[in-house]
């Protein structure tokens, strides 16, 4: 059954996932929408991360991370071409679409006939896209597609946003951390601020630790990593 465009509901739509509390939260509401409006039998998120890789997130089954994956070895598929190249692709029968010689056949096999993906980007930034599954062979309208391409814009949106909050929160963390941690040495050694924090510095050099991952260490367990606990080592 073909979707028709409704504004109001793409407004409440937007509404509900920008409150979505956590960037889990919100790619799980982005996929459980997706997947209801569309009565698709699986669907999940591909994001792209650093260096180009592609993931699967918040997969509504195993299967989903199973036909992804393999879009990612082959290097071909509509959720990795989405993805990349900012469009949305139909696939009506795997079976014999000429656009993925080696994914088609294969998804098949694993029970998947049609497949719908809507790209995931907003003015500045590509996130990935928005995979949809059927079973059965579906007659995916253009009315489908386009419900899904816009559904697609509000959901990068509000992923976007989720991102950031998060990254935001992170930063602050990780802050408040470092600080906990410079206050432990300039306690125990008599050291200025700046002095403590050059400590940490070299520290995560020297072990090839994360800043993060040296300030946790030291404020779990009043130890740097090689510091036996007395004299402030190197």
């Amino acid at each position: 059954m073909a979707r028709e465009l409704d504004a109001r509901e793409f407004a409440d739509i937007a509404e509900a996932l920008h409150t979505r509390p956590t960037p889990t939260d919100t790619a799980e509401q982005v996929v459980a929408y997706a997947r209801d409006q569309l009565d698709a039998d699986w669907a999940g998120l591909t994001l792209i991360r650093a260096g180009g890789r592609l993931i699967t997130a918040a997969p509504s089954d195993p299967l989903v991370e199973t036909v992804d994956r393999l879009q990612y070895e082959l290097d071909e598929g509509p959720c990795r071409d989405s993805a990349w190249h900012d469009r949305t692709l139909v696939a009506r029968d795997l079976r014999c679409d000429p656009r993925w010689p080696q994914w088609g056949p294969k998804a098949a096999a694993l029970g998947i006939t049609s497949a719908l993906a809507a790209e995931l980007s907003s003015s500045d930034r590509r996130i990935g896209s928005i995979n949809l599954y059927w079973r059965e062979r579906r007659d995916i309208s253009s009315d489908d597609a386009a419900y899904a391409h816009i559904f697609a814009r509000h959901a990068a949106l509000a992923l976007q946003e989720s991102f950031s909050h998060a990254n935001l929160h992170v930063a602050l963390d990780t802050r408040k951390l470092i600080g906990q941690a410079q206050g432990i040495l300039m306690e125990r050694f008599g050291l200025q601020g700046d002095q403590a924090f050059a400590v940490l510095r070299r520290y995560s050099q020297t072990h090839n630790l994360k800043l993060r991952a040296v300030a946790e260490e030291l404020v779990a367990t009043r130890h740097l990593p090689g510091d036996s606990g007395g004299e402030l080592p190197g």
